[in-house]
């Protein structure tokens, strides 16, 4: 079985936030969370992401959440 879908978004969210430059402190501000959530999310042993959650950060990054989630990019 392959990769799964948290895995999948937390090298998403690493992905995205190098390529805009931002820690992820900026990025926790930017969302309005904490960043050891951010953190979390990106780690190794990801928690689910709430949906609320995917819709700040998809904001944060200017984008809606089936743009966050298109792990093919």
């Amino acid at each position: 079985m392959g990769i799964d879908i948290k895995a999948k978004l937390a090298k998403r969210l690493k992905a995205l936030r190098r390529k805009h430059k931002i820690t992820q402190e900026k990025l926790a501000e930017m969302a309005g969370t904490d960043y050891k959530h951010i953190q979390k999310l990106e780690g190794k042993a990801p928690p689910a992401a709430q949906v609320d959650t995917l819709e700040k950060i998809a904001k944060a990054f200017n984008m809606n959440v089936s743009k966050l989630l298109n792990f093919d990019k």
